[in-house]
């Protein structure tokens, strides 16, 4: 069956552009030209992924992420911008888009990163209904949630796969570079504040106090490691 395409951009050239290359390529695709009209399809229909524009009329791109991320909607997001400023970057990951992509881009990198994309997604859903464990923190792959002390915690499909990653290798330590190419798929050369801004989100979600971690330590010059707590 083919992967459905939500595409969301002001700029009919655009939406032309990408919407013959994805054709091209076997998507199947549906347009939205503003963010309101992107919340509701992405509320009420399924897609496979978003391509969405961050400089939209009304609702920009960053908030039409957030919303989506805030109701659940956890299709996975390609971030379009014409910035290329690191901060905007970095929040737009934060938000909750799996990916981003500077204007001008080419079809050929759109597709890949697309591909790129569907592919981890593919990979996260086809990890198991089992239960990951550590201390009290239960991790449930299959809902993209953990529980502790009988509170349920939500999180944003990197924070959550990032988690994952980490529990699955407990006890290793994970350069940022490796979660970098591991979590996201590609690497974003220098851009290793991103893995520092996740790390910290999941450290006030699911550890007693943040600011003495017991679950995910920080190994200084090195990276990250998960394990028991003490």
């Amino acid at each position: 069956m083919s992967k459905r395409i939500l595409i969301v951009d002001d700029e009919e050239s655009i939406v032309t552009l990408l919407k013959y290359n994805m054709e091209n390529s076997g998507f199947e695709t549906d347009v939205a030209y503003n963010g309101q009209d992107a919340i509701n399809k992405a509320e009420s229909s399924m897609y496979d992924l978003i391509v969405l524009d961050l400089m939209l009329p009304e609702i920009d791109g960053m908030e039409v992420c957030r919303t989506l991320r805030m109701n659940q909607v956890n299709t996975p997001i390609l971030m379009l911008t014409a910035k290329d400023e690191e901060f905007d970057k970095v929040l737009g990951l934060e938000m909750g888009a799996d990916d981003y992509l500077t204007k001008p881009f080419s079809p050929k990198e759109v597709i890949a990163r697309v591909k790129a994309i569907l592919r981890r997604s593919q990979l996260s859903n086809n990890t198991g209904f089992h239960v990951l464990k550590i201390g009290e923190l239960s991790i449930y792959p299959e809902r993209y949630e953990a529980e502790m002390s009988n509170n349920i915690i939500t999180f944003t499909r990197k924070e959550f796969e990032l988690l994952y990653h980490l529990a699955k290798h407990k006890g290793k330590v994970i350069s940022r570079d490796q979660l970098l190419s591991s979590v996201w798929d590609y690497d974003f050369i220098g851009d290793t504040r991103i893995v520092d801004v996740h790390i910290s989100h999941l450290r006030d979600k699911i550890e007693p106090n943040s600011k003495k971690p017991v679950y995910i330590k920080t190994v200084r010059g090195l990276g990250y490691k998960m394990e028991e707590p003490v």
